[in-house]
C-alpha cells in the first residue's frame, strides 16, 4: 500500500483545481474558433495525449478487463456524452460572456452531488445537508424569479458533470484508462465531424500556423493532466478535504468573470452566490463534523 503524503496531497490536489479554475483564460484564447469545433478538438487531442500517458503510466491488465466485460463500453460511451456535453456548454459560455453562470454551475454541483446521491444511490441526508440543498434551491429560485428565465446553462453544468461522476463512481474502470476510452469512444464523431465540416477553421491548410492550432494540440494535456492530478491527490487526503478544494476552482472563475473580463455582477445574481454560497458553508461544517466523528479519540 502506498504511503499516504498530505503534504503532495494538497500540492496535486491545488494543481488540478487552479487549472481548472484558469481554463477560462485558456478558452478565451481560443475566442474565435467555435465552441463545437473546440471539443470536437479537445476529444482528438485528448484521445492521443492519453494514449501516450497510457504507454508511459501501466495499468496492467486494463485492457483485458475491461474486453472481458464489453458492457462497461456502454458506460463509458455514456459518460463520454455526457462530459463532452459539460465541456461544449462551459467553453460556449465562457467565450459568450456568461462565465458568472458557469462558475455558478460549479457551486452548485457539489449539492446536485448529494440530491443524486439520496435518489439514486439510496442514501440518506442528515439535516444539516437539508439545508445545505435548500439554500441552494432557493438561490436557483431567486434567481428564476428575479430574471424570468431558468438559469439553464448553471443547471445544465451541475447535472452533466453531477451524472458524470455519478457513472463514473459506479463503474469499475481506473480513473485513466477510463477517461482515455470516453475519448476513443468519441473519436469517430470528433474526425466524422471534421470530414463532413471542410469549411470549419481547422480544415483549411492556412490555419495550422495560427496561435489558435497550437492552443487546440495543447488541448489533450491541458485536459488530462488535472485529472490525473485530481486522482493521484485522492490517494493522500481525505475525500472531505477535497471537497473543501473543489471550491476553489469556481472561485477563480468568479473573481476572472468580475475582474478580468468585466461581467456585471448584478444585486439579483449576488443574493442567487449568497444562497448558494451558505449552502457550501453549511455542507461544508456538515463533512466537517461528521469526518471529526468518525476519527478516533
Amino acid at each position: 500500500m502506498a504511503t499516504v503524503n498530505p503534504r503532495r496531497g494538497y500540492i496535486l490536489g491545488l494543481t488540478a483545481y487552479i487549472i481548472w479554475g484558469l481554463f477560462p483564460l485558456y478558452f478565451k484564447a481560443m475566442q474565435n474558433v467555435p465552441a463545437l469545433e473546440i471539443i470536437v478538438h479537445r476529444a482528438l487531442w485528448s484521445a492521443v495525449f492519453g494514449a501516450l500517458l497510457l504507454m508511459v503510466w501501466k495499468h496492467p491488465g486494463w485492457l483485458r478487463e475491461l474486453l472481458a466485460n464489453p458492457k462497461r463500453f456502454a458506460v463509458l460511451g455514456l459518460s463520454g456524452v455526457l462530459i463532452a456535453s459539460n465541456w461544449l456548454v462551459y467553453v460556449w459560455a465562457v467565450n459568450d460572456g456568461r462565465m458568472l453562470e458557469a462558475s455558478l454551475g460549479y457551486y452548485i454541483n457539489p449539492l446536485v452531488n448529494v440530491l443524486l446521491g439520496m435518489l439514486i444511490l439510496g442514501e440518506r441526508l442528515r439535516r444539516l445537508q437539508w439545508l445545505a440543498v435548500t439554500l441552494a434551491a432557493l438561490g436557483v429560485l431567486q434567481q428564476l424569479w428575479q430574471v424570468g428565465s431558468i438559469p439553464w446553462v448553471s443547471l445544465v453544468l451541475a447535472l452533466t458533470f453531477g451524472f458524470y461522476g455519478l457513472i463514473r463512481k459506479q463503474a469499475p474502470v481506473a480513473a485513466l484508462p477510463g477517461l482515455v476510452v470516453e475519448t476513443w469512444l468519441l473519436l469517430p464523431v470528433a474526425i466524422g465531424w471534421l470530414l463532413l465540416n471542410p469549411v470549419a477553421m481547422s480544415a483549411q491548410a492556412d490555419f495550422w500556423g495560427t496561435p489558435e492550432a497550437l492552443w487546440l494540440i495543447a488541448a489533450g494535456p491541458i485536459t488530462l493532466v488535472p485529472l490525473v492530478c485530481f486522482n493521484a491527490a485522492a490517494r493522500h487526503l481525505p475525500y472531505t478535504t477535497l471537497g473543501f478544494l473543489q471550491y476553489l476552482a469556481p472561485t477563480l472563475v468568479l473573481l476572472q468573470a468580475i475582474f478580468l473580463f468585466g461581467e456585471h455582477f448584478d444585486p439579483s445574481t449576488l443574493l442567487a452566490f449568497i444562497c448558494i454560497w451558505a449552502g457550501l458553508a453549511v455542507y461544508s461544517v456538515d463533512a466537517w463534523l461528521t469526518l471529526r466523528k468518525r476519527q478516533p479519540v
